[in-house]
């Protein structure tokens, strides 16, 4: 079992020590989507959701989601972050309305900044769902997946391929 950082001496569950690793800048950029109807799509872009603006709202969960990602994920750091950024982009063909979410998490310290910006792109969609989900139950969240990461021990990281 020691070969494996999250398991002890006696194969259980630990978080793993990170007090000797080097403090670096560290960057991680997430993606994920929600396919949404015409209809609240419109509705998105004119800010006719009775909630509220949608977008603004959904960006204020990502970004507490990110701050908050040691609280959902078990084995995860309490980080302190140095920046979030969540951008919205539409993606409209053949009346298929699909917004992709982008979410850049930034920090200096021990540890990356994958899961919080991971965690930010699904709260995100999530939000959007739940602002818009009277109106039509159908949306798709999309795949969620870590685009890159810069910093640390491992190196820089780009995704490559379609999702």
């Amino acid at each position: 079992m020691s070969d494996f950082t999250h398991f002890n001496a006696q194969g259980r569950a630990k978080m793993v020590d990170i007090s000797e690793k080097n403090e670096t800048e560290r960057t991680a950029v997430a993606r994920s989507s929600i396919i949404v109807s015409k209809e609240i799509y419109e509705k998105i872009i004119d800010q006719k959701i009775e909630k509220g603006d949608v977008l603004a709202v959904a960006q204020v969960a990502g970004i507490m989601a990110a701050k908050k990602t040691s609280d959902w994920i078990p084995m995860c750091h309490p980080l302190q972050l140095k920046g979030i950024d969540i951008a919205f982009n539409w993606n409209i063909a053949s009346n298929k309305y699909e917004l992709e979410i982008d979410v850049m998490v930034k920090t200096k310290g021990s540890t990356g900044v994958e899961m919080e910006a991971l965690t930010a792109a699904s709260a995100t969609a999530l939000t959007i769902y739940d602002m818009c989900k009277a109106i039509d139950k159908g949306m798709i969240i999309g795949n969620t997946f870590l685009l890159e990461k810069t910093g640390g021990k491992s190196g820089d990281y780009h995704h490559e391929g379609e999702n």
